[in-house]
């Protein structure tokens, strides 16, 4: 028997409602993934203050995400992301499988925060890569955040000391057991701990500078596979 989730987060933003909308349905690239990962069904479109994508499937299988944004004083926002869905998987592992959606969707309101902030209305190349299966390992993340030079009670605004390509004058915007994010002039880096969640460690590249994406790709999967070989 499936198991239904419904997780709600909320947050302020540095942007206009329409800045908002306008990241939400068409720039999703610059903070998320690529809005072709999420084709479905919209069920609400009502610029921009609502909107409900839904997709369906066999077994009553459903992945449905709805924003609804209002606006606030000196040309900020309030969104309220709700998700809700089936659990993949066993569903005894529901209690797990919602705090890890929770806290990859935290991770992902507090990206979108800076991109509007920082990188608002730039063209983005996006780059996915994840880690090894040798990566899934209990201290897989600890081995990614020495190779970083993010120390765990590292602050926001402290200074990365990655030896990688990019991160040269790279800071700390975000930094929890599980999660790290990087802002660089150029672009934004996100680090994923899903070894806590029964997957390999990855990582995201939003880069708003001109950097073509099969070389952001190739770059960072060789620096991170490199990581975890034997």
């Amino acid at each position: 028997m499936s198991a239904e989730f419904e997780i709600a987060v909320e947050r302020e933003f540095p942007a206009t409602p329409e800045q908002v909308w306008q990241a939400v349905t068409a720039e999703t690239s610059a903070w998320l993934f690529p809005s072709e990962d999420m084709t479905g069904e919209e069920l609400v479109f009502e610029r921009p203050t609502h909107h409900v994508n839904r997709m369906e499937g066999p077994d009553g299988w459903f992945n449905q995400l709805e924003q609804i944004i209002e606006p606030r004083p000196n040309g900020r926002s309030f969104m309220r992301w709700q998700h809700s869905g089936v659990f993949p998987g066993d569903p005894a592992e529901g209690d797990d499988q919602e705090d890890g959606i929770r806290q990859h969707t935290v991770f992902y309101l507090h990206t979108l925060a800076e991109y509007l902030e920082h990188f608002t209305g730039r063209p983005v190349v996006f780059a996915d890569i994840p880690g090894p299966e040798s990566s899934m390992a209990p201290d897989s993340f600890e081995v990614l955040r020495a190779a970083l030079g993010v120390a765990a009670d590292a602050p926001v605004g402290a200074a990365a000391s990655a030896a990688m390509a990019g991160l040269d004058g790279a800071i700390v915007d975000y930094n929890t057991a599980n999660f790290i994010g990087l802002r660089t002039d150029a672009a934004l880096y996100r680090f994923f701990g899903r070894n806590a969640f029964g997957g390999p460690v990855g990582m995201t590249v939003h880069h708003f500078a001109g950097a073509a994406a099969e070389t952001l790709a190739a770059t960072y999967q060789e620096w991170l596979t490199g990581l975890y070989a034997a």
